[in-house]
């Protein structure tokens, strides 16, 4: 396949061309038992109180006292699907853009360029493309957002060349458009905007110096000719999801690392190991390997095992180092979802973004302080993966090396197969994690998974449709909720229901059509982005089809809703331009403002004409009341 065909797939689409699993079930046969499922899936499926409301018609989007019931629990009234090419919230809301790839950071910066898309030089003092996970942290009474810069897109970022990279320079664009960005944000009489010049503003990208921590750390794997100590690295990759500690520090977790590292020779032998997360020789997607010898596999080969961890970042600090939490484990992280036990451990909820891969929870030794020592805090600490059961619980399986035969460095390294070996839940690609605020329960978006029940996952673990992965070829995804023991996020033991099963009930009348709370007024597929605001209200973005076409007839633009965790309701509170995900979300320190990441938009979005760029929008009630 030729480099410009690479360039056009899906982070989901180039590791299956690459890797491709093996078939195990006709896809004739897998319809015919999901539609015997039905009876199995209504005992799944709980809301809380508001069961008894299923059949009112509150959910329907359709009818006056609908729309009334929802304008008075989620302050707005929800709105149609789109196809167009703009964003869209509800009536008595407003928006304008925050920011879009390639907006000076700083004045001596040259302004954005739609012929060229700027430079190497302009780049690395700009913000990046492809927004995704941010936070908004207030840092004595400044606001301050850090967010993700996920992956470039060759075709936009590099226009003169129409995609190619042909020269170290082009290799250098891409790798400055890419990680993290951080910069003070401030409200002036047309709503927030970017401070140029702050003390804040930073750009961490693909060469910035790095430290490792944890268990990992200066282990053999993870030394290579330039760090022979194998403490220290250069850059984070395919940053996706967030979090936020509770001790104000941002983490960045990295995703799909594996696209960034090939050979110049095609069909080299590589470590057996890199089958389990798609590394493989030949060329990668962004063809660093070129112009940068670190990233081939065949002269580096443990290059690859120091990506595909978490990165503290301190936003206060724009001289501090970020650091690799190897303890929280290496595959292919989505976000990171904080919160603190009973007694003051800190535990942080991680999703493995793969078809069949797997759900995780690092817990900490050591008690957080506040105002005390938090240095050590991620380093030290159990990892745990999610086993669940038919019958509604679940249980943690800890990553130990006794229970895996591993050691604790290789844990670290090896995630995937320390989680094989315990006989882990095969999930449907867990994306982001959201801890409810008021209620001991944490919520996650499986976001989809076409081989459920027809491919193993890569590492030939089955994938059979059971507990909250009840539908083979589940094209819709699902958000699967756990309640820990009680009441205690350290505990091993929980039970889980489905908050929601997404589907299509003009297309499907079986398990497709989605759960009772999901109508032709709300409907949607592929949950992807989460998280729940300051009244305990469940915000869910999605990252699917848009070609409302199909079984996705109906559904229009990727979007974001809202959901109620007691009754179950859901309603469409924006919707993004086609081609876009609507991904990352963060408020104001007030909470009158919401930040939300639109990624690689269609058309010439926000602009009318010239190249597409991934922006943050701004999002406020007309009134100036609070909306998170």
């Amino acid at each position: 396949m030729k480099d410009a065909d690479h360039r056009n797939l899906s982070w989901d689409e180039w590791d299956e061309m690459r890797s491709p699993r093996p078939k195990v079930t006709d896809f004739d046969v897998v319809v015919e038992k999901a539609l015997s499922r039905r009876g199995f899936l209504s005992g799944v499926l709980a809301f809380g109180s508001g069961a008894a409301v299923m059949g009112t018609g509150l959910l329907s989007g359709t009818s006056a006292e609908a729309q009334s019931a929802t304008m008075r629990r989620f302050g707005f009234t929800p709105i149609d699907i789109q196809t167009d090419l703009s964003v869209h919230v509800p009536e008595g809301y407003s928006w304008n853009v925050l920011t879009s790839w390639g907006e000076p950071l700083f004045s001596d910066t040259p302004e954005f360029d739609h012929a060229t898309g700027g430079t190497a030089e302009s780049q690395a003092r700009a913000v990046g493309e492809n927004t995704d996970g941010m936070e908004l942290f207030n840092v004595g009474g400044r606001e301050v957002i850090a967010v993700n810069h996920e992956y470039a897109n060759p075709e936009t970022n590099l226009p003169l060349t129409t995609g190619e990279v042909l020269s170290a320079e082009d290799a250098l664009k891409l790798k400055n458009a890419q990680g993290v960005a951080v910069f003070e944000v401030a409200r002036g009489d047309n709503g927030y905007a970017v401070v140029k010049d702050s003390p804040f503003n930073r750009r961490i990208t693909h060469d910035t110096p790095m430290r490792l921590e944890g268990p990992a750390a200066g282990h053999d794997l993870l030394k290579t000719s330039a760090d022979p100590e194998g403490r220290t690295v250069l850059g984070t990759l395919n940053n996706c999801g967030a979090g936020k500690t509770p001790w104000g520090t941002y983490l960045t977790c990295e995703e799909n690392f594996n696209g960034y590292f090939g050979s110049l020779e095609e069909g080299a032998d590589v470590p057996a190991e890199f089958g389990r997360y798609g590394i493989l020789s030949g060329p990668s997607r962004y063809a660093y390997e070129k112009f940068d010898a670190r990233f081939d596999v065949t002269k580096e080969p443990n290059e690859p095992n120091r990506f595909g961890y978490i990165v503290e970042i301190d936003p206060a600090d724009p001289e501090s180092t970020p650091i690799k939490r190897t303890a929280l484990g290496r595959f292919k992280h989505e976000n990171a979802a904080c919160t603190l036990t009973p007694d003051g451990r800190v535990v942080v909820y991680m999703g493995d973004d793969e078809r069949g891969e797997f759900l995780y929870k690092f817990v900490s030794n050591g008690v957080y302080q506040a105002g005390g020592d938090t240095s050590g805090l991620l380093n030290e600490g159990t990892l745990y993966v999610a086993k669940f059961y038919e019958e509604g619980r679940g249980e943690w399986l800890a990553l130990t090396e006794d229970a895996t035969g591993m050691s604790a460095a290789e844990i670290a390294i090896f995630t995937r197969q320390a989680a094989s070996k315990l006989g882990a839940t095969t999930m449907d690609r867990p994306e982001w994690v959201a801890v409810n605020p008021h209620a001991c329960q944490a919520y996650c978006a499986l976001t989809n998974n076409k081989n459920r029940g027809i491919k193993p996952n890569a590492g030939g673990d089955a994938t059979p449709a059971e507990g909250p992965n009840p539908r083979e070829a589940n094209e819709y995804g699902q958000i699967v909720r756990w309640f820990p023991e009680n009441e205690d996020h350290a505990a091993i033991d929980f039970v889980w229901d489905l908050y929601v099963m997404a589907g299509n009930p003009d297309v499907h009348s079986d398990a497709y059509a989605g759960s009772p709370n999901v109508t032709s007024g709300n409907m949607f597929n592929s949950p992807d982005g989460m998280m729940f605001d300051s009244r305990g209200l469940l915000w869910i973005q999605t990252d699917g089809d848009d070609s409302n076409e199909g079984d996705f007839a109906g559904q229009g633009n990727n979007q974001m809703l809202v959901g109620d965790p007691v009754t179950g309701e859901i309603a469409r509170f924006l919707t993004g331009p086609n081609g876009s995900e609507v991904t990352g979300l963060t408020w104001s320190s007030d909470k009158r403002t919401m930040f939300v990441g639109i990624q690689h938009p269609g058309g010439s979005f926000p602009s009318q004409t010239g190249l597409p760029r991934s922006s943050i929008v701004a999002v406020w009630r007309n009134d100036g009341a609070m909306i998170g």
